[in-house]
């Protein structure tokens, strides 16, 4: 465990550090597009109204030495897939290749499985050309489950969508 690494409820105070690192074409170009671009602080200002609202929290900061970097965050299903969670993040750009992803996805792993016993299977959807992504997940012992072909469209393109999944009894 790397201690450097914590994840935290976001908090108002936030707001200026998550519009700074948010509003990247890099990072939103491997986002869904709920995540607007360019990214302002009356994003930020609802994003975090909207996390300060979840009981219990499914959406954190990540704080590598007491500084925001990111955010990573479940979906949580419902009906007869209630028994799955999608997981999502994001680091801001100056803080990639640092192991910061790896560290918080295994954090957010074990409190998925800690916190919501009923969630048994614990996915993420890629896209095709985000390999650091698929290196984080694989890293935690996610499996390739499956690639959906010509599953979305970002930025005009249209792209393929590697499924990894991680069971809790993996």
């Amino acid at each position: 465990m790397d201690k450097r690494i914590l994840l935290r409820p976001w908090r108002r105070n936030d707001l200026r550090i998550l519009t700074q690192l948010a509003n990247n074409f890099n990072i939103w170009v491997n986002l869904r597009d709920r995540m607007p671009h360019p990214y302002n602080t009356r994003h930020a200002e609802a994003f975090i109204a909207y996390c300060e609202k979840q009981k219990p929290i499914h959406v954190f900061a990540i704080e590598c030495e007491d500084e925001v970097v990111g955010s990573i965050g479940l979906e949580l299903k419902d009906d007869v897939y209630r028994i799955s969670a999608e997981i999502g993040y994001w680091i801001g750009e100056p803080y990639w290749g640092m192991g910061i992803a790896t560290e918080a996805v295994r954090q957010m792993t074990d409190y998925c499985f800690r916190e919501f016993p009923l969630i048994i299977r614990l996915y993420a959807e890629v896209f095709e050309n985000n390999r650091a992504s698929m290196k984080v997940l694989e890293k935690n012992g996610f499996h390739m489950e499956g690639i959906r072909q010509k599953a979305l469209i970002k930025n005009k393109i249209i792209l393929n969508d590697w499924v990894w999944v991680k069971f809790r009894e993996d």
